[in-house]
């Protein structure tokens, strides 16, 4: 079976500051459970931005066998379709625990969030936390109640069509609902 793929290829700032500790939060439709998302912090530790990045930071090159920062993989859903929300924030903490978001966003939504989880999306290492679908909503409510800047919200909804009969790999680039933009790929790997 075909698999989708998602990568963050680069991400650009549109504020005069140039000292960023910037992390994503992923949310997705859980692979299996229909009625369920699932939510994570990428990557495990903030990345840096400094004066000699000039407020853009290139995951990805254009070096042979180089990619962007992996979000996940799984098999193409029955209907090619695959719903991802993407929050970029930035954090004025020396060091960040991004577990503590993914608590407050559980403690957030009390029972309507589930276990945290491992190995789902080809990812085995990075925790995601499965939420009830009606909970959704909620997790932007949450986000601004956490004391990191928020740089907004954008969807990376996809609808594999028929481009991806001649492409391996689809690049799109969007605004956050903030001041801030981000490049991401799509990629359909033949089983």
């Amino acid at each position: 079976m075909s698999r989708v793929r998602l990568e963050i290829d680069e991400v650009k700032i549109y504020r005069p500051k140039k000292r960023w500790k910037l992390y994503f939060v992923i949310m997705t439709e859980h692979p299996t459970d229909t009625d369920k998302m699932i939510i994570s912090t990428l990557p495990q530790e903030p990345f840096k931005l400094s004066k000699r990045h000039e407020n853009a930071f290139q995951f990805d090159t254009d070096q042979s066998g180089s990619e962007g920062l992996f979000i996940l993989s799984k098999d193409i859903p029955s209907d090619r379709e695959l719903n991802v929300h993407i929050y970029l924030r930035h954090t004025r903490k020396s060091t960040r625990d991004l577990g503590e978001i993914l608590k407050d966003v559980q403690d957030g939504i009390g029972g309507d969030a589930f276990e945290i989880v491992t190995d789902i999306v080809g990812t085995t290492t990075v925790p995601w936390l499965v939420i009830a679908k009606k909970a959704v909503p909620l997790v932007g409510k949450i986000l601004t109640k956490i004391p990191d800047r928020d740089f907004g919200f954008l969807s990376a909804f996809e609808r594999f069509g028929d481009e991806f009969d001649q492409e391996y790999e689809i690049d799109r680039e969007k605004d956050f609902t903030g001041d801030a933009s981000l490049v991401y790929s799509w990629s359909i790997d033949e089983g």
